[in-house]
């Protein structure tokens, strides 16, 4: 999250150590040795100290090597896990060729949403305390709530066997927790959720300083799509229409279409109409191959990883050189081909060097395809202190209002005026014409619209269309829809690994 200020990890189940890096635009937060636990949320301060690291865990989405997007378009049809060779990155490539196991699994998909959960359970339970404002107080629960939620539903529908821990739990504990029923996870999102709603402000007040923060616009964009994992396609519909409004018009919390789908893209377009729920960036961080994993690196790595390896432009575009992750498929490039979001979706850095344009290093996997999307240029670079790889400073969405609209246009069953309505918007946008509405269609529209940005291999399992679309890259059905426990929880607790692992 931005709001002007460098995120900080707050050690839970221990002491909490307080770091932070500073610049004019940030506000700088110093160590002063390391209170404990409980002695700390004494003041209004460190209550917000505490909410800006529950905050810091939606960095998961894009931040450092083991990120939400580069590993969940691996294991889609859109993509192959690419990068260097066979070995580079075990986990992404293993996933990408369905021989993921407990053991090749990277922690962190697990680890680090459990820490954003233990850093809001602490918060929620210390702040009735803390002599604060009590409007004030209850925005941070409710955002620390919203939070919470958000991340249970990431592990929910990547494990979907998981524990439910909403309180702190003392360091002995840990290894006596038991998993929860699916459905009491969902449940106990909806609790989060509803209760958070009325307490967040319908549109931020001071964007100079907030933008980023939770609003109830973002919670019922989670609420929505919580909803439609569970197949309760009423109350999504309900939900989302309320996040939505008048399709391509302005809804009451303020969002709406951008004219120009490839301004999405543009790396200063921070925080813009179509922006629900981000993970933000900064190139101020001054980052370094030492911070770089360990949540103290704030750049965007996804830009790193996606572009050619050793690009070299002659008269092309000037894109970064990167690692060559994530190549397009062949079968995504023929299906955007005559689409009107190709050229901000997908670089032919093939075809530019087929013509003399460009030259690259073909990585693992190659296609000549990359994603567009998160290729910065040269004149993107950070021009401040730690390694430029790893101070990207580009947004990425985890929901944005296309996604709503179709996500709602589905939960309608791909029907009716309405639906049609809100494809009808996300189509002519691009300057497409109407075509009928149907789940088909919409399905369609998804992966046209949303490629690229981590949402095709969701897509296929909810819809129960991975094992038809993905059978040739080793997908087994009543397995692959979820991921193993890593094998790092299991020793010496009770958890219990996933069937068929």
């Amino acid at each position: 999250m931005k709001i002007k200020v460098i995120k900080q990890t707050i050690l839970i189940l221990g002491i909490l150590a307080i770091t932070g890096s500073c610049s004019k635009d940030y506000l700088e937060v110093r160590p002063e040795g390391t209170p404990l636990e409980e002695n700390y949320y004494s003041t209004q301060e460190e209550a917000f100290s505490g909410l800006i690291s529950v905050y810091d865990a939606l960095g998961k989405q894009s931040k450092g090597f083991e990120n939400m997007i580069t590993m969940f378009n691996a294991g889609s049809d859109d993509h192959y896990a690419g990068g260097g060779g066979a070995t580079d990155g075990a986990g992404i490539q293993s996933f990408s060729n369905y021989s993921l196991d407990a053991s090749t699994l990277p922690a962190s998909y697990w680890n680090d949403f459990y820490q954003g959960i233990f850093r809001a359970n602490v918060l929620i339970d210390k702040l009735p305390e803390v002599p604060m404002e009590e409007t004030l107080k209850r925005r941070y629960s409710a955002e620390a709530k919203t939070l919470r939620a958000y991340f249970y539903f990431e592990l929910v529908r990547i494990y979907r066997n998981i524990p439910l821990i909403v309180d702190p739990l003392k360091t002995s504990e840990i290894y006596e927790v038991l998993q929860a029923d699916p459905a009491e996870v969902y449940k106990q999102i909806e609790t989060d959720l509803n209760e958070a709603i009325p307490e967040l402000p319908v549109k931020l007040a001071d964007i100079e300083n907030e933008a980023g923060r939770i609003t109830q616009g973002a919670a019922m964009a989670i609420l929505g799509k919580a909803y439609l994992y569970q197949g309760e396609n009423q109350l999504a519909a309900e939900t989302l229409a309320q996040v939505n409004g008048t399709p391509g018009g302005t809804s009451k919390y303020g969002y709406k279409l951008l004219d120009d789908f490839s301004s999405l893209w543009t790396i200063s377009n921070k925080f813009n109409t179509e922006s629900i729920l981000n993970s933000a960036h900064t190139d101020k961080s001054n980052a370094g191959w030492g911070n770089w994993g360990s949540g103290s690196d704030e750049g965007n790595s996804v830009n790193i990883m996606v572009g050619p390896r050793n690009y070299n432009a002659m008269g092309g575009p000037d894109y970064v050189a990167g690692w060559s992750f994530n190549p397009i498929t062949q079968d995504l490039y023929d299906q955007m081909e005559n689409d009107p979001r190709f050229d901000a979706t997908i670089a032919d850095v093939k075809a530019l060097k087929e013509d003399g344009l460009a030259d690259y290093s073909p990585g693992y996997m190659d296609t000549g395809y990359f994603l567009k999307k998160f290729m910065p240029l040269n004149s993107d670079k950070s021009t401040g202190g730690g390694n430029v790889e790893l101070n990207f400073k580009q947004n990425m969405y985890i929901i944005r209002l296309a996604d709503t609209y179709l996500m709602e246009a589905e939960a309608l069953g791909g029907q009716g005026s309405r639906a049609q309505a809100l494809l009808d918007a996300v189509r002519s946008r691009v300057g497409l014409a109407s075509v009928p509405v149907s789940l088909d269609a919409i399905f369609h529209e998804r992966r046209m619209e949303l490629a690229g940005e981590g949402h095709r291999w969701f897509d296929l399992v909810r819809t129960g269309r991975a094992a038809s679309k993905l059978s040739d890259r080793g997908f087994t059905k009543g397995k692959n829809e979820i991921f193993p426990i890593p094998l790092q929880e299991l020793e010496n607790t009770l958890l219990e690994q996933n069937p068929n692992y």
